[in-house]
């Protein structure tokens, strides 16, 4: 079995505040900084990784730094695949305007919503198939033992749980959810192709480990 690890990145001022950040640079807050080092001491405790993999953008980069200052992890790859959705002309805005003001971006109404492209951004069914290759890349690479270790985004998280779960995107965009740097952990069958889920948005650990 492969075990693959996904964990969401700290939060960020634009988290709480509830602004789109796409491939904005937005940087780990404080409360980010102390999650993602609780999370590298947790993981550490629990799991033996031999890859790191971790989108490019700067609040996973930071994540991910942090993560490995709590404990040693290997030297992590970053890529664009596992990028949060570009949002392009969005990015910064609130999300409760954007999605008032043009309703054919929400998720929910469907087809609609899968295919319309913001302005300078990516489409969700565009961000699906740049995730879903980035996932096949990685367990390709993978070894039958090995425990992998990403770090990424809520977006690309959901993408990930919708196809194992073989629920329609809309769906799991609308139902699902991910603190940040809740845990999920999958675990791949080489010989089946079947991928379990066996942990899914799990913070529990914050309650012991994280300080305030």
């Amino acid at each position: 079995m492969t075990t693959v690890v996904v964990v969401r990145h700290g939060e960020t001022e634009w988290n709480r505040a509830g602004r789109v950040q796409g491939w904005a640079a937005s940087p780990l807050n404080e409360r980010g900084r102390r999650q993602a080092r609780a999370a590298g001491r947790h993981l550490a405790g629990t799991y033996d990784f031999d890859s790191v993999v971790a989108s490019d953008l700067r609040r996973t980069r930071e994540t991910t730094a942090h993560l490995r200052s709590a404990e040693s992890f290997p030297e992590p790859e970053f890529t664009e695949g596992w990028r949060e959705r570009s949002f392009g002309a969005f990015q910064g805005l609130d999300y409760e305007q954007v999605f008032s003001e043009f309703p054919e971006h929400r998720a929910s109404v469907g087809m609609v919503g899968l295919e319309t492209t913001p302005t300078g951004g990516e489409s969700l069914l565009q961000t699906r198939e740049r995730v879903l290759v980035a996932w096949g890349d990685l367990l390709e690479r993978a070894g039958p033992d090995e425990e992998v270790l990403v770090v990424t985004h809520g977006g690309p998280i959901y993408v990930l749980l919708a196809h194992l779960r073989s629920v329609d995107l809309p769906g799991a965009l609308t139902s699902f959810s991910q603190s940040n740097c809740a845990v999920n952990e999958l675990e791949h069958d080489q010989e089946t192709g079947e991928t379990a889920i066996r942990r899914e948005n799990d913070a529990g650990y914050q309650e012991t480990e994280l300080v305030e």
